[in-house]
């Protein structure tokens, strides 16, 4: 008796109908995926933001005695927030500075801040560096926040500690 007889195989319909259900499945995982490795530009004054932060200007001093930090938007760009980066012997500390009383609408042009940090600064600091924040409108996702760039846009105040 032959075994192999009695054994049928998939159809050829039913093969190719199988075959190009999983090259739809995976052409859609593999769109998914780059869809999601692109970030939406985001825009301010209609360029994109990361090219605006270039044109953020602003002095900011402190005071290392009373702990009080000054910053003026010397510039045309509002500045939506400020971040904090406080070096010293046993590393750094970053925070916010909304906690201290920052303008909840950002620092328009030709305004200024002045605020006590002296909590944050402990130990023996040897350096304040100021990095703006701005905000843009990036398209369906709404407004966002973006943080520029540190090394280039940070603005660092060297402390006598």
């Amino acid at each position: 008796m032959d075994r192999k007889r009695g054994i049928r195989g998939v159809t050829p319909v039913v093969a190719t109908t199988l075959l190009v259900g999983i090259v739809i499945v995976i052409a859609l995982i593999v769109f998914f995926w780059f869809r999601s490795l692109k970030d939406e530009t985001c825009l301010k004054f209609e360029q994109n933001i990361e090219l605006v932060c270039k044109d953020v200007e602003f002095f900011a001093d402190y005071d290392l005695d009373l702990g009080d930090l000054y910053v003026s938007n010397t510039g045309n760009v509002p500045i939506f927030g400020m971040k904090i980066k406080i070096e010293g012997d046993a590393g750094f500390t970053t925070f916010d500075l909304n906690e201290y009383g920052w303008l909840g609408i950002g620092l328009n042009q030709g305004n200024a801040f002045s605020g006590n940090i002296l909590s944050e600064v402990s130990g023996n600091p040897t350096s304040i560096t100021l990095i703006p924040t701005l905000m843009g409108s990036c398209g369906s996702d709404g407004n966002k926040i973006y943080i520029c760039n540190e090394e280039n846009y940070g603005y660092k105040i060297p402390l006598a500690g």
